[in-house]
């Protein structure tokens, strides 16, 4: 099992991860560096243990944000599926009440043609 070495507030840290793996969680651990970094600066020293779970919890918090945000779009995706999905229904209801208009108009058109009979001189018109 892969092993990497990342540094976390001045702290070396190695740890195991999963084979092609170790950029991301060194990508991870940098981030969370720097977070913490950036809370230092806001708040001074007010303790590591402090500044690391300041940390934890606002990645908690953006986390949780992104999770709401997803949920809500993927409620908003089903919905405008099912929109979607109704309009096709209704598009197919159309098409058939149109086929079906179009057929009753032809079937009245011929019926109208043999009550008629033959044109004389022919079938064309001038």
């Amino acid at each position: 099992m892969p092993q990497v070495t990342v540094t976390i507030a001045g702290k070396t840290y190695r740890m195991a991860c999963g084979e092609g793996e170790e950029r991301h969680l060194e990508g991870l651990a940098a981030s969370f560096d720097s977070r913490i970094g950036d809370m230092r600066k806001a708040f001074g020293e007010i303790g590591d243990m402090r500044l690391h779970v300041m940390a934890a919890l606002t990645l908690a918090d953006e986390l949780a944000e992104t999770k709401r945000r997803m949920e809500a779009m993927e409620r908003e995706t089903a919905s405008l599926r099912e929109s979607t999905d109704a309009g096709s229904a209704e598009r197919e209801a159309s098409e058939a009440r149109l086929a079906e208009t179009v057929q009753r108009t032809a079937e009245r058109i011929e019926r109208l043609a043999r009550r008629l009979g033959p044109v004389p001189g022919g079938a064309q018109g001038g």
